[in-house]
């Protein structure tokens, strides 16, 4: 089942090319990556002289104007890479009364669409699944139909994944995550891991029809996807409210960080994905383009 959805992204994927988003990563230390002096040909900054500094660098306009001498900076070459991490948390393997995970389908097939776009812009890209650990899935370096190994069974918190032993992405490329983000915890202690040494930032998140709108007025049974635990309640109006108004409030929280660390969020819903396959969303925020 999965395979098909993978070939179904790549499907999709042949019509659009990655494009590097024009916000920069930056480490939530304050230390800008993906923007330090290089040999790169585009211009960045300036900054004093100092005894050893490339005479070729000193700006001589701005010492005619100043008498100050000042050198340029440029940006550093960046690597044209994209490394996709996909949660493989239960919760995105969701199933709302259908045998099939729509929610699983539009994540898998994201990610492969991702893969593709990047190899039509003459990146390279590897697929990595967080769960107990970050790893490299297999073949994720090569064409998503390849890709094995990948379960959405984690109920470990995505966040501990990073922690225990920080995944070794490529230096200053570009990282995708694609995830629910449905779980606890800082999400800048996440993007923390994927700012590191990273050209760009992409926080892609999925979510079905029944994580947006809550069950119908009444008495309901809920199932904890990572816990199991089950839990009755009765839901009225001021009961809905109240799960709208925390999501809003989480997926805020969560867009306030990425903005902080200089990533592009994206929110998308499964069923309105898999219907199409139209990214119009993620072409309008600069993540691809047709």
């Amino acid at each position: 089942m999965l395979h098909r959805f993978l070939i179904e992204g790549e499907a999709a994927g042949l019509r659009y090319a990655l494009s590097t988003p024009r916000t920069t990563a930056s480490a939530l230390t304050g230390i800008q990556l993906g923007q330090r002096s290089g040999s790169s040909l585009e211009f960045r900054d300036h900054r004093d002289y100092q005894p050893g500094d490339d005479l070729r660098r000193i700006d001589w306009h701005a010492f005619a104007r100043s008498d100050k001498l000042t050198v340029k900076l440029y940006r550093e070459e960046i690597s044209p890479h994209l490394d996709i991490v996909l949660d493989g948390s239960r919760s995105m393997a969701l199933q709302a009364n259908t045998e099939e995970s729509v929610k699983l389908r539009a994540t898998a097939a994201m990610a492969a669409a991702l893969a593709v776009a990047a190899e039509n812009a003459g990146y390279t890209h590897n697929a990595w699944l967080v769960g107990e650990l970050c790893l490299p899935i297999p073949n994720g370096a090569k064409r998503p139909s390849t890709w094995t190994g990948i379960e959405f069974d984690q109920r470990n918190n995505p966040v501990d994944a990073f922690t225990r032993m920080p995944p070794r992405f490529s230096r200053m490329g570009m990282r995708a995550l694609i995830s629910d983000l449905l779980w606890l915890g800082e999400p800048a202690l996440v993007l923390q891991h994927l700012a590191k040494n990273a050209s760009a930032i992409v926080v892609i998140q999925v979510l079905a029809q029944a994580d947006v709108n809550p069950p119908e007025r009444g008495r309901v049974r809920l199932i904890d996807s990572e816990t199991e635990e089950q839990r009755e309640i009765f839901i009225d109006d001021l009961t809905i409210k109240r799960y709208r108004d925390a999501l809003a409030r989480h997926q805020q929280n969560w867009s306030l960080a990425c903005r902080q660390a200089g990533a592009v969020m994206v929110n998308l819903v499964a069923e309105e994905l898999v219907d199409g396959w139209n990214l119009a969303a993620l072409v309008k925020a600069e993540i691809l383009k047709i």
